[in-house]
């Protein structure tokens, strides 16, 4: 049995010549980058991360995260200019380390995808629901919160319907996807500049005391945590196929969009701190919180908005990056067939989606908020680990290889990846572990039942 089999560059540089339509330049994946990254993250984690984790040194566990971003970018970039095939991380493991770790890491990412899009859909709910309260509009107890017998909640039903509506969308096509992505980007971007504008004139540095209230190892279970906030930029990657000029943009898009989120995620967690005591920010809706706490109401109001703009485009983008994931595990006969199947008239895989959004559907509707970013942050860890060694692999195992984006100071660079990676995983707590491990011992089932006997290298 070989279960380290490996996709050949040949047959991996085959696969671009597939039916997805080619119309993403860098803009459009910079757009895409902001559009995954700003939202529950900077909308709803940043109060919870301050509140129990790291207090005002909550800008600390920011630059944290977004340093193993950093890191982990730039590997993403090499490979996505590399290997510009849909799959992101798991096409590009099937190349560095074979058909079994490349199954494990499509699994993980199916976790990262699925989860953060649950996890995001139920930010958006809070966010919904406060704004239809502030119109006068109360849904019933029932439909308003996954399942909570104490709270007499059954299912969530806003978070149910935006994931039905975002799955139509992706079904019309790429390029109307897109253009939907960046109006909601340029509205969220600009709540956000509205917000740091507004609320630095009443920051008090009073609030900024104790700025380490739970010591440096709150600020990394900070970091941890907050790294869900920074979960986007690789499904980017996910795009490749159909970018026009893959070698030159996806890098452009990874990079650039990560470093414009870092910044905003520094300025804001400065900002939110310096308006509520940490102690105050345990919320659900905390930007537009510290607002209501100095009497800005109206613009409040409008933060709530742009919220939800953010965090549509979110969904939008993990729901994209997932429906194409499945697409390049199923076109290698890991899954079954039908979900790499290409609509003729969208060229898009409306099977993989609408099965997506169903799946996603249920979990975002039934299972609270809290349960599910934890094991969003150690999926993606995971998974930027893998590929930062995946780095370190291509280059000895292909060292001529055109690179349209070469890491620099390799193998430094991405072993400092890799450890900043585990080292933040560490630092989850053991029931998210648990959750992981079940996880993948479902995938590694699948795997020796399905997977293997159907993959196309076991026909060939």
């Amino acid at each position: 049995m070989d279960l380290f089999r490996k996709k050949q560059l040949s047959s991996t540089a085959a696969a671009t010549g597939s039916t997805l339509n080619k119309t993403l330049g860098a803009l459009d994946l910079t757009m895409l980058g902001v559009g995954a990254i700003i939202g529950t993250g900077i909308f709803v984690m940043t109060g919870v991360a301050a509140a129990e984790h790291a207090g005002p040194a909550l800008v600390i566990s920011f630059i944290i995260a977004g340093f193993a971003c950093v890191l982990s970018a730039l590997c993403y970039s090499e490979f996505a200019s590399t290997l510009p095939v849909s799959g992101s991380a798991y096409a590009y493991s099937y190349v560095a380390f074979g058909e079994l770790l490349a199954w494990v890491l499509g699994w993980d990412l199916v976790l990262e995808y699925g989860v953060a899009a649950a996890a995001v859909s139920s930010g958006w709910s809070g966010y919904f629901q406060g704004l239809l309260e502030g119109l006068g509009i109360h849904l019933p107890t029932a439909l308003s919160g996954a399942y909570n017998a104490d709270k007499g909640t059954i299912i969530n039903l806003p978070a149910v319907v935006i994931i039905v509506l975002i799955s139509y969308l992706l079904t019309r096509g790429i390029k109307e996807t897109a253009r939907f992505n960046s109006i909601m980007v340029v509205i969220k971007l600009s709540v956000v500049v509205l917000f740091i504008v507004t609320g630095v004139f009443y920051v008090k540095p009073d609030n900024w005391t104790p700025f380490m209230p739970f010591g440096f190892n709150g600020i990394v279970n900070g970091a941890a945590t907050v790294f869900f906030a920074y979960i986007g930029f690789d499904a980017i990657s996910t795009a490749a196929e159909e970018v026009k000029r893959p070698q030159r943009d996806l890098p452009i898009g990874i990079i650039s969009s990560l470093a414009v989120c870092t910044v905003l995620y520094i300025v804001v967690s400065l900002v939110l701190t310096g308006i509520v005591p940490f102690q105050n920010l345990n919320v659900s809706d905390p930007v537009s919180f510290a607002l209501r706490y100095v009497d800005q109401n109206m613009i409040a109001g409008l933060i709530s908005v742009g919220a939800i703009a953010g965090m549509t485009t979110v969904l939008l983008v993990l729901l994209f990056g997932q429906t194409r994931l499945l697409f390049a595990i199923s076109r290698d006969g890991l899954l079954p067939q039908a979900l790499s199947k290409i609509n003729a008239k969208t060229q898009t895989p409306v099977r993989s989606t609408w099965m997506v959004g169903g799946i996603i559907a249920v979990f975002t509707g039934f299972i609270p908020l809290d349960r599910l970013a934890n094991l969003t942050s150690i999926g993606t860890l995971f998974a930027f680990l893998v590929v930062s060694l995946g780095v370190i692999a291509l280059r000895r195992t292909h060292p001529t290889l055109k690179r349209g984006f070469t890491v620099p100071w390799v193998p430094l660079i991405p072993l400092l990846s890799a450890a900043t990676c585990g080292y933040l995983m560490y630092y989850l707590g053991r029931e998210t572990w648990i959750g992981f491990f079940i996880w993948m011992a479902i995938g590694l089932l699948i795997y020796f039942l399905y997977g293997y006997r159907s993959s196309n290298l076991n026909k060939k």
